[in-house]
């Protein structure tokens, strides 16, 4: 054991500190195309955690980096030193009473922010692609913008103040007079050179006017030298230099914004023009109109999006030279709205386009053309070569110049071979992203990146005196170009600004300032081929907050970081190590396989997918032959489960259920429930419909003694509205296989859903009636199985379309909890599910923060640290009154009433009680 980790051991919990080769190496990756592996990970919860790690890395003379969500494209989220990951401590929000500013933590997620800002009719500025990953530690850090934030709203222009700790543990709170009384005593040396630097920077006229012009377009290359200049107060220039300083300058524990108005009202246009130039002047056009946004894509960035479906077919009729803008206008009402139309079409009278220009103000349209924008960088990386890392570049040019960047830019990636690339980005700051596939694995690939880039540097520095970084940050991607952007003076104060706040050079060092001339090209992550199902995934992190197992062991992105590594290590016939070893528990046994990484995936990647192939190799002859005897004797199986469940709940009345949770490895449950039963058909006039009972709803019963099964309430509610009810011939012998297929067994598992489908069509007389189960996560498997041969419902999409019309419904008070589980977000029938609670209860309660339970099917039985990991955070988000919660998945109702002593479930109860001319008793 290093004396390094001994140190931190003496301050931090070991549960904050990660050695562990593993999880090392995956969160040596972040979304850019560098890899550091870090000597030890510590996860910090509070400010005194910041400044032991500070103060021991300074006593080790080892460097520091901080990380919130890795999503940062420029390599300024790893390191070789200790990474300090920002933990949920610092998930902190507080608005002030009419919501003009809000403060929050670096850990907090910046669409979660906007989501709780979002009832105010508010937002942060920022928007960024990734917000909805992306946390307020790298917003602030990397004085990230997005499409519709510009230069007006970034980090930057809308900081109210700030809470940063330095190198040496010091703490500055802006927004309290007594801290900045105390700092000013304390770093008056500091506040000083701060002040003398800004002196002289505004009153060396030449450079002045350079950082101005500079900071007239989007740049995020180097430091943000515009304090010096736009302030004179020593305390609101060190605040402002601390946005967008990467980590390199000190630690934001807090940042304070003004919020900016969220207009509830948007129109969008895609608009197509024959040529680039034509499309540029465009943009000119409507830069001083009222726009809130103008995304600019050329016709390869069309041509990589144009098959989709739903998209205008006449994205496919362009010609090769074409381009499109996709113009967005907001406002606080539908006559402003109109207003800003006819502004920007007044604005583009004249200017030729492939078809007339037309708005739409629905939201499904709107929706469309975003998807054409946000839909060309994965297009791109999913169909690149196996082996390749797909990049995205981020430069910025004076909008009057920006016609002949684009086609100069496309014409340089031409003369490099890079014909696959893609241009597009917000226009109106003259923004592009520049998209393209790289070998990192091929000495002669890496070298024809190397003079593409000192290619793009010629030409937006040299040609246009543009931005080399607009928005992604400098990191290690750009820091050895920033004097060749800035000049050898301005590059000079900033090396100067670093040396006044780390002098020892131990915060995130060859990041922003680094003297070696090939820092881009060194570090390189390798991305071997390892599993089909992965390979295109470009390790953007966006699936990492909706992962239920992401902080306790793995994320989706970490588990293919390891699956990577772990296919590098057998081509090269090296032994796994202990990273195979760590893997079948952080990697396979903690995956609840609830595939909403797909959701966010920019490639659709279903992470849970190679844990159920993975997992499956595992498999001993003996486990899979048991495992096979339990897909063709599923009746005896259910009834022995039963008979377990009785004898737990014998035990249980004895020895407590404390006590046999903790013999039993927490598979017992508090709560547990009871044995269920399966229904029994009772014959009925009306429309027929076949109802199949899932396993999950047959072997376990309600939670209180006595109360009716599951079963037996759908079918009253189908027979009080007028249903007759059928049940398939030997449905308690059968299941969808979604059990097997879970632990990898895919074969016996489809076997077991083709025994159920032919069961179905006999009920069903071959389709001719609707089919209902009651479990979404095995709905969704037998509507994937049957690809349309039948029509299959979820319980609550069945009772959303059929059962309410015909239902006389007492609305209840309430408050009820909903949990949309997993299998309803992956299908998108989370809108029936919310409209059918909506129906039956006033006030209802979604926690925030909770996404997938991590019950996983048999996961909260056998690893229940993932359950207690998943819903960690929905205890503070239950009201005290609220005593009773809805899902539609019996496993997840389980893991939901053990985990917050609430009675969970199946909505099919709710809706039968208001179905009826009494009150709720939860």
């Amino acid at each position: 054991m290093s004396d390094l980790i001994q140190s931190l051991r003496q301050h931090l919990p070991e549960q904050q500190i990660i050695v562990d080769e593993l999880r090392r190496l995956a969160y040596g990756t972040d979304a850019s195309f560098y890899r550091l592996i870090p000597q030890v990970i510590t996860v910090i919860e509070s400010e005194n955690d910041a400044k032991t790690v500070l103060t021991t890395g300074k006593r080790h003379n080892t460097p520091v980096t901080f990380r919130a969500a890795g999503t940062s494209l420029s390599g300024q989220a790893i390191t070789n030193g200790i990474l300090a990951l920002i933990g949920e401590g610092f998930a902190t929000y507080e608005l002030n009473q009419d919501a003009s500013k809000v403060r929050v933590g670096p850990g907090i997620v910046g669409g979660e922010v906007n989501r709780r800002l979002a009832p105010h009719g508010k937002k942060i500025g920022p928007d960024p692609a990734s917000i909805n990953a992306c946390k307020i530690g790298g917003i602030a850090a990397n004085n990230a913008s997005g499409m519709c934030c510009g230069t007006a709203q970034n980090s930057y222009r809308t900081l109210a103040g700030l809470r940063v700790m330095l190198a040496d543990g010091s703490v500055l709170d802006t927004e309290d007079p007594l801290s900045v009384d105390a700092f000013t005593k304390s770093h008056a040396v500091l506040l000083g050179e701060l002040e003398r630097l800004g002196s002289d920077t505004r009153n060396n006229a030449r450079l002045a006017e350079r950082i101005r012009h500079k900071f007239k377009i989007k740049n995020t290359t180097g430091y943000s030298l515009n304090a010096l200049v736009d302030y004179e107060h020593p305390i609101d220039i060190l605040a402002h230099l601390m946005i967008g300083s990467e980590g390199t300058l000190g630690f934001i524990s807090r940042i304070t914004y003004r919020t900016v108005v969220e207009d509830p009202f948007k129109a969008s246009a895609l608009v197509f023009f024959p040529d680039i130039r034509t499309a540029c002047e465009a943009v000119i056009r409507l830069k001083p109109q009222p726009v809130a946004a103008v995304e600019l894509l050329d016709r390869p960035a069309l041509h990589s999006v144009e098959n989709k479906p739903g998209l205008p077919a006449i994205m496919r009729e362009l010609g090769e030279d074409a381009a499109a803008l996709l113009i967005e206008v907001r406002a606080a009402t539908a006559e402003g709205i109109n207003e800003r139309i006819a502004a920007v079409h007044a604005a583009m009278a004249g200017v030729a386009t492939v078809e007339p220009m037309q708005f739409s103000t629905d939201p499904a349209t709107c929706d469309m053309y975003w998807k054409v924008r946000k839909g060309t960088f994965p297009s791109v990386g999913a169909m690149r070569r196996t082996g390749t890392t797909v990049l995205i570049e981020d430069v910025a040019f004076p909008i009057v110049s920006l016609a002949d960047a684009t086609l100069d830019l496309q014409a340089l990636l031409r003369h490099h071979g890079y014909h696959e690339a893609i241009i597009f980005g917000h226009a109106l700051e003259g923004n592009l992203h520049f998209v393209f596939t790289q070998d990192f694995g091929d000495q002669a690939e890496v070298d024809r990146y190397a003079r593409l880039m000192d290619d793009v540097c010629d030409l937006v520095v040299k040609k246009y005196d543009g931005s080399l970084k607009a928005e992604h940050g400098t990191g290690r991607n750009m820091a050895p170009f920033v004097e060749l952007e800035w000049g050898k003076e301005a590059t000079e104060l900033m090396r100067k600004i670093k040396r006044l706040f780390d002098p020892d050079n131990l915060l995130n060092p060859g990041v922003i300032i680094n003297d070696n001339p090939q820092a881009h090209l060194e570090n390189l992550k390798p991305m071997p081929a390892a599993e089909d199902i992965v390979d295109r995934c470009i390790e953007c992190g966006f699936c990492e907050p909706l992962c239920p197992s992401h902080r306790l062991t793995l994320s989706p992105r970490q588990r293919i970081v390891s699956v990577r590594e772990l296919a590098r290590r057998a081509a090269a016939g090296q032994p796994a190590g202990a990273i195979g070893e760590d893997y079948a528990y952080m990697g396979l046994d903690t995956c609840a396989g609830c595939g909403l990484c797909s959701t966010a995936c920019p490639v659709g990647i279903n992470t849970g997918d190679l844990t159920r192939r993975l997992r499956g190799r595992k498999l001993s002859d003996t486990s899979r032959a048991v495992n096979a005897w339990t897909g063709n004797n599923f009746g005896t199986l259910a009834n022995a489960s039963r008979l377990g469940l009785s004898v737990g709940h014998a035990v249980s009345g004895v020895l407590g259920d404390n006590f046999l949770s903790r013999i039993s490895g927490g598979a017992w449950k508090k709560n547990m429930p009871h044995a269920g039963k399966a229904p029994v058909a009772r014959s009925s006039q009306g429309d027929p419909v076949v109802y199949f009972p899932t396993c999950g709803s047959r072997i376990f019963g309600p939670a209180t003694a006595g109360e009716k099964q599951q079963g037996d309430v759908i079918l009253e509610l189908l027979i009080r509205a007028g249903y007759a009810p059928r049940l398939p011939e030997g449905f308690d012998k059968l299941c969808c296989g979604q059990m097997l297929a879970s632990k990898g067994m895919a074969e016996e598992a489809e076997a077991m859903s083709n025994t159920l489908e032919a069961a179905l069509m006999a009920a069903s007389d071959n389709g001719r009636y609707p089919v209902i189960m009651d479990a979404s996560a095995c709905t969704a498997r037998m509507v994937e199985h049957l690809a349309g041969r039948l029509q299959l419902y979820d319980f609550h999409e069945f009772a959303h379309d059929a059962l309410l019309p015909r239902l006389q419904l007492t609305k209840q008070a309430g408050p009820i909890a909903l949990h949309i589980n997993c299998s309803v977000r992956r299908t998108g029938s989370e809108a029936k599910l919310k409209k059918l609670l909506a129906a039956c209860v006033e006030q209802v309660v979604e926690p925030a923060g909770v996404n997938c339970c991590g019950f996983g099917g048999d996961r909260g039985f056998v690893v229940p640290e993932l359950n207690q990991h998943a819903l960690r955070k929905i205890h503070d988000e239950l009201p005290a009154n609220c005593g009773c919660g809805v899902s539609t998945n019996r496993t997840c109702e389980i893991g939901l009433t053990a985990e917050t002593g609430r009675t969970y479930q199946s909505i099919a109860y709710l809706l039968e009680q208001c179905s009826r001319p009494q009150d709720i008793a939860c």
